[in-house]
């Protein structure tokens, strides 16, 4: 008997939630092939099958998930008349939204309630209300959000469990809607992702609920593109004991993503994700590290990741290594999302509570149970999810 998984979306109606919907539901109707999705040739007990995952979740935008799919131009009329059909009928539910911390994003089809207490309640209230209304067994929480500016982190609301609960009951200018999302969940004890640079379940307070709670929680920002290429070539030249002198990486989008990130403080969010892999993967500081996001709407979902490496070698003799990736972002990221809400459910029917840091290889800035930063390189992340997932260690 296959059992329903929901996966609940925070920012529903994006690019990359609305690809990996489609998807998904062009796999149940035998449409669409397992290409892409990185751990489809795995046979997993207990995970949950792809065609068996139903996709809700809240936006900014009222608009239905074909509308905003052909608006972001990734997919088009072939795909939604070719399986994914079904998007024609999903509408997200009203959001959270702050322009204070999300300047450029925002919509009419705002979550009505009078202060943060309130709008946990609501959001609970769609979470059990998607889990009955689809016949599901079990639901996951993912943020596929836009990014949020840095958060104070010596606000007092964000130093504690209890400081967070005065900070709900005070309506704390501090608590964002990303971590409104994350307590909500985690208080549910749905386990929650974080596919996004926000602050949100690593937040001290948010972390120390998911142990309490016994809810799996991972995070952050989906290691897409440009990041997934420095963390499978860094540890190559480390190896290979050729010293980075400079690494200089541009990116240029046009999605909504991009928008977001046309504000310096959510920008601000991005570039520390992406700048905190190289310097703990070489053993030292590279001072040149230059990364650089321009929004460019021409460009859409159409990303391109360039990237010059000046390093030296034997003799001390200059050499460069340039990439240049061409990509459809949300094409990268949508496959990401699904294997993470995956994995979280399968984490959590395994009893396997707090951070699950198996999923680091999947994220940018991978969250760690404890004081301690993560690994970054890509082939240790990899052996370590795939001794997870044979072996449950």
């Amino acid at each position: 008997m296959t059992e329903r998984v929901g996966v609940a979306v925070i920012g529903l109606n994006g690019a990359v939630a609305t690809t990996a919907a489609a998807g998904v539901a062009m796999i149940r109707a035998g449409s669409n092939d397992l290409s892409g999705l990185p751990l489809a040739r795995r046979s997993i007990e207990g995970m949950a099958a792809y065609r068996d995952l139903y996709f809700g979740g809240w936006d900014l935008s009222h608009d239905d998930l074909a509308t905003a799919a052909l608006r972001h131009g990734v997919i088009g009329d072939k795909e939604l008349s070719n399986g994914a059909s079904s998007l024609s009928g999903m509408k997200p539910w009203p959001a959270v939204g702050s322009t204070d911390f999300c300047a450029n994003i925002d919509g009419a089809n705002k979550i009505a309630a009078p202060g943060h207490r309130a709008a946990v309640e609501r959001i609970q209230a769609d979470l059990a209300g998607f889990k009955q209304d689809q016949g599901l067994d079990r639901v996951v929480m993912v943020s596929l959000a836009s990014t949020e500016r840095k958060a104070d982190l010596e606000a007092d609301a964000l130093s504690s469990l209890d400081g967070f609960e005065r900070g709900l009951d005070a309506d704390d200018a501090a608590i964002s809607p990303a971590m409104l999302y994350a307590y909500a969940a985690i208080d549910a004890g749905v386990p929650y992702a974080n596919f996004t640079p926000s602050v949100a379940a690593d937040v001290a307070p948010l972390a120390e609920l998911a142990r309490t709670r016994n809810v799996a929680v991972a995070g952050k920002d989906g290691k897409t593109g440009q990041t997934l290429l420095k963390t499978v070539i860094a540890p190559a030249l480390r190896d290979r004991a050729l010293h980075v002198d400079g690494w200089f990486s541009t990116n240029i989008l046009g999605n909504s993503d991009g928008l977001a990130l046309d504000d310096p403080k959510s920008l601000a969010s991005k570039v520390g994700t992406k700048k905190s892999v190289l310097d703990q993967m070489l053993g030292y500081p590279v001072e040149d590290d230059i990364i650089m996001i321009h929004y460019y709407k021409p460009r859409g979902d159409d990303k391109e990741a360039w990237d010059n490496i000046d390093i030296t070698g034997f003799l001390g003799q200059k050499m460069q290594l340039k990439l240049n990736f061409l990509c459809k972002d949300s094409v990268l990221a949508a496959p990401l999302a699904i294997e993470i809400a995956r994995c979280l459910d399968l984490a959590q029917q395994r009893g396997q509570c707090g951070v699950q840091e198996q999923l680091g290889v999947l994220l940018k800035m991978p969250q760690t149970a404890g004081n301690y930063d993560p690994i970054h390189a890509f082939n240790e992340q990899q052996l370590i999810l795939d001794r997870w997932l044979e072996d449950g260690e």
